[in-house]
């Protein structure tokens, strides 16, 4: 019975989210077959019902003690990393719901189990963040991709996003069978699923036994490729322009935000922690990637027109820089990688609370902005909201004293410390050239040509709220920079 409630309480959060979404999928159903209390009634009671389940669960894992344990029979682990991650992605959950609740009803997604769908994939990340086995890695992460795959598609009035759920359902089931073959590999070698077993399994393995070693580097490949895959890492990004600009907008931020976080701590746990042996191998697949993530993220967003397109080669930019703080293979990178996922979540919210509320006004009527073009002279019809886009687009650029230039200086300086020299000063060179699109954006706003003003529909107050703490954490940095340090050190211990 101890043994019960020890599991019990390490899943707290997780079985009440699972409670709540069977209420709230009960509570849907009843109440969708009546005519009179459909959309967008339904629609509404839906959303701050998953919002207070947020809420709740945020309440119950920061209650929780961060200790180190093991349970499930060492399927899910818990420790420092795994109690900071939950928070970090359940506020930044919290945040998203503020930023898609006006969106849903403008675009009528009138349909309840849109918000079962994101409790479904916030359970699913949660499971993966804790996953401590390749079995529960696996499962954990098809669960996630399922989600994935018909929130990409759910817009069923446009044929973009019916695309763009085929396309992420193909592609991403080829990376699963990659993941399962390369899992499926390791096992009929070891014998071994559990994390822990293969790091004491492998350990000294590359000086004892070579006719296991040229095995287990082929099934590491193909749950790199896989994981790198999902990470939407180069040179295995071609899904994600593609699935972004056909998803709904609020669902393309949550491609965007949350998923990065949680496959980097899997990239982590096997890396740095079950293959630690084999760090010289996975070191060049990392630094191959690093290198092209860095190239074609830069390059590939210099030609874009459309808002979605152009912010998904910025993300494979920034998995370039995710993966230079892990080159160093060391716990010290989890720290940098943690800081630099704080800042970068928070500077995609602000992003997107402007994307997802940047509707140009053609009365009666108004629609949603798609192309880049559409900031012309924004400046002169709302310059408070160009001083805000202004203020992110140099933080996406890294330009001081902004927080952008902070997260990437310590993952350069981290990069620098374990003599990664080339691949820094490729980094920063292609920083220098990510300037340049960023800069033209404000230049646009600033100083556009065009003779008609945009008249923008009003941004609503939770977007505003979410974009103005964005922009607050953004510029005075430095006042909560030693908090941010903190978390991002205590999580960085599950690793030493």
């Amino acid at each position: 019975m101890n043994d019960f409630l020890y599991n019990i309480y390490t899943i707290i959060t997780e079985t009440y989210i699972t409670i709540g979404i069977c209420l709230l999928l009960i509570y849907g159903v009843l109440l969708s077959t009546f005519s009179k209390l459909g959309y967008p009634l339904l629609n509404k009671n839906l959303s701050l019902l998953t919002f207070q389940i947020l809420v709740f669960s945020l309440i119950l894992v920061y209650s929780q003690q961060p200790i180190t344990s093991f349970s499930w029979s060492n399927f899910l682990v818990n420790d420092f990393f795994t109690h900071g991650a939950k928070i970090i992605i359940l506020l930044s959950s919290i945040s998203w719901i503020f930023l898609t609740l006006r969106y849903s009803i403008l675009e009528k997604i009138n349909s309840f189990e849109y918000w079962i769908l994101i409790l479904l994939a916030m359970l699913a990340m949660l499971f993966v963040l804790q996953a401590f086995d390749i079995l529960t890695m696996y499962l954990a992460i098809e669960f996630q991709s399922l989600v994935f795959y018909i929130l990409a598609s759910f817009k069923r009035s446009s044929e973009f996003s019916t695309e763009a759920g085929l396309k992420y359902f193909v592609l991403g089931a080829f990376s699963s069978a990659l993941l399962l073959f390369g899992s499926s590999i390791i096992y009929g070698l070891t014998g071994l699923t559990n994390f822990g077993d293969l790091s004491i399994f492998f350990s000294g393995i590359l000086l004892d036994d070579l006719s296991i070693t040229a095995g287990v580097t082929v099934g590491l490949i193909f749950i790199i490729v896989a994981l790198l895959f999902k990470l939407s890492s180069a040179p295995f990004h071609m899904w994600a322009p593609d699935v972004y600009e056909g998803s709904p907008t609020p669902v393309t931020a949550l491609f965007s935000i949350m998923p990065k976080l949680v496959i980097l701590s899997l990239l982590f746990r096997l890396l740095t922690f079950s293959f630690h042996d084999f760090l010289l191998f996975w070191r060049n697949i990392i630094l191959i990637c690093t290198l092209l993530s860095l190239l074609i993220g830069t390059l590939g967003a210099l030609s874009q027109t459309k808002w979605k397109r152009f912010f998904a080669y910025s993300s494979i930019t920034h998995v370039g820089f995710f993966l230079l703080a892990l080159l160093t293979g060391g716990p010290e990178s989890v720290s940098n990688v943690v800081f630099y996922a704080i800042i970068y979540i928070v500077t995609l919210l602000g992003t997107f609370s402007f994307i997802i509320n940047f509707r140009i006004l053609k009365y009666p009527n108004h629609y949603q902005s798609r192309y880049l073009q559409d900031l012309d002279s924004l400046a002169k019809s709302n310059s408070l909201l160009a001083l805000s886009v202004t203020l992110i687009l140099f933080s996406i650029a890294g330009i001081p004293p902004l927080a952008g230039f902070f997260a990437k200086f310590f993952v350069l300086f981290t990069a620098l410390q374990t003599y990664t020299v080339g691949a820094s000063v490729f980094a920063v060179l292609m920083s220098c050239i990510a300037s340049f699109y960023y800069i033209r954006l404000i230049k646009t706003m600033y100083f556009g040509d065009s003779h008609n003003w945009i008249i923008s529909y009003p941004v609503d107050k939770s977007s505003s709220m979410v974009l103005g703490i964005s922009i607050f954490v953004i510029l005075f940095l430095f006042l909560d920079i030693e908090m941010v340090s903190i978390l991002s050190n205590l999580m960085s211990l599950s690793f030493k």
